[in-house]
C-alpha cells in the first residue's frame, strides 16, 4: 500500500510518499505501525486532532478500514478561503 505525507506531516516524516507491507485492519492501526517504526513516525502521529485522512482518496476518520486500500493519505486540516 502506498503511503503519502503532506505538509509538515512529510517535514516529519522525511519522506513524500513510501510502499508499506502492513497486517492494519484500520487506519489507526497503520498509525501504531508507523509510529512504532522510530521517533520521526511517533513526532508525527503525536496529535491525530491535528491530522486528516484519507483512504483511496476519500476523506474518512481513523478508524476507516483500509483492508483493500491501495493508499492512504495523511495531511493537516485545509484552510482557505
Amino acid at each position: 500500500m502506498d503511503v503519502m505525507y503532506f505538509a509538515w506531516v512529510r517535514e516529519r516524516i522525511g519522506v513524500p510518499r513510501e510502499t508499506v507491507e502492513t497486517e492494519a485492519a484500520t487506519v489507526a492501526d497503520l498509525v501504531r505501525e508507523l509510529s512504532a517504526r522510530e521517533d520521526r513516525y511517533e513526532l508525527a502521529f503525536s496529535d491525530l486532532e491535528a491530522l486528516r485522512v484519507a483512504v483511496d482518496q476519500d476523506l474518512t476518520d481513523f478508524d476507516a478500514s483500509i483492508t483493500g486500500a491501495r493508499e492512504v493519505a495523511f495531511f493537516p486540516p485545509m484552510t482557505g478561503g
